[in-house]
């Protein structure tokens, strides 16, 4: 059974939410499981439904999920079946939720007897999704997957942000994208009155595009008054890429002599790279346009030699209000493009 095997990943994914006939559905942002590079939930017709890796639970239950996924907690339900997806506007599994078996098999992990349940026990003769899986997925690329979910290792237990600001849009896709990529997020209001234990759980604080000077200060003075050090991003545009490369950033630890991606500036005539030896760079723009869409480009891929680079731009890719992110192996800058100013 299930010889061959599928690979496994996350991936960021929305539920809109929007007002329906006098009533509405919340929107919900989660992680999907991809299954050899496609969502597992594109494979489950039209169905409205979000997984247990939600982004706007609580981190202690955010966490509890991963866990059972990794099958260090008993399946939640008989016949060692776990919930996959479920309701996006309750916890009831009344309302229905697709379940799995999960269980291990040697150092590989295996997804099997997918079904459609409403009540404790499924019946796969009527329920059943016949024509999904069994998946078997190498335990470790499956179990790096959901751990890398958990917050950072024990040699950074900083690695986690907290995003401070309104619950909109932009804040929990901010959150999930940073999940994937092992940096824990929680969202909050402010940081005033959050006792110190709590702040020093935090390697960087971020504070949503659009916040006023006084709602900075406030965040300031929260840590300096807990005696917390902190990194503080003040987002520069309500960008997902954008705002997790400045998260990337101020989560760096190592000096700044050990990075190979040290200078990023730019104007409306090109930008300036700072790089510290040979290394392959990467550099992308994000542009808001007059309705606040976001368009992207990518304007650079390639090896710069040590030293200070003056890279050409595109000037319909800049225009306006835009941004540049640099990249390169192991190290990001994010920078607003001056306009004006052109050297």
């Amino acid at each position: 059974m299930c010889a061959e095997y599928t690979t496994f990943g996350l991936a960021p994914a929305t539920r809109a939410g929007g007002v329906l006939n006098g009533g509405y559905q919340v929107h919900r942002d989660f992680l999907d499981f991809i299954v050899d590079g496609r969502p597992l939930l594109f494979q489950l017709s039209d169905l409205d439904a979000v997984s247990p890796l939600a982004s706007d639970v609580p981190p202690a239950i955010f966490t509890a999920q991963v866990r059972s996924l990794l099958l260090e907690n008993p399946a939640p339900l008989p016949g060692g079946r776990y919930v996959v997806y479920g309701c996006p506007e309750c916890e009831d599994l009344a309302c229905g939720a697709v379940t799995a078996v999960i269980r291990r098999d040697g150092e590989d992990v295996i997804w099997r007897d997918f079904a459609w349940q409403t009540e404790e026990h499924a019946d796969l003769e009527r329920n059943g999704y016949h024509g999904i899986g069994p998946f078997r997925f190498h335990g470790g690329e499956y179990r790096t997957a959901l751990t890398a979910l958990l917050g950072g290792s024990a040699a950074d237990p900083r690695r986690r942000v907290l995003l401070i600001g309104d619950r909109a849009a932009v804040l929990p896709r901010l959150a999930a994208a940073l999940r994937t990529i092992g940096v824990g997020a929680d969202i909050a209001p402010g940081a005033a009155g959050v006792p110190a234990d709590e702040l020093r759980r935090y390697g960087a604080v971020a504070v949503a595009p659009g916040a006023g000077e006084r709602e900075r200060a406030a965040v300031r003075r929260a840590f300096e008054q807990a005696r917390v050090p902190v990194a503080h991003v003040d987002g520069l545009a309500p960008i997902v890429p954008l705002l997790v490369a400045q998260v990337e950033h101020a989560l760096d630890r190592s000096p700044a002599g050990q990075r190979r991606l040290t200078g990023l500036t730019a104007d409306g005539g090109g930008a300036d790279v700072e790089v510290t030896s040979t290394c392959r760079v990467t550099l992308m723009a994000y542009r808001l346009d007059r309705l606040s869409r976001t368009h992207t480009h990518d304007l650079f891929d390639g090896v710069l030699e040590p030293g200070r680079h003056r890279l050409a731009l595109d000037p319909k890719a800049v225009k306006g209000r835009s941004y540049l992110v640099a990249r390169t192996t192991g190290s990001v800058l994010a920078t607003a493009v001056a306009h004006g100013t052109a050297h």
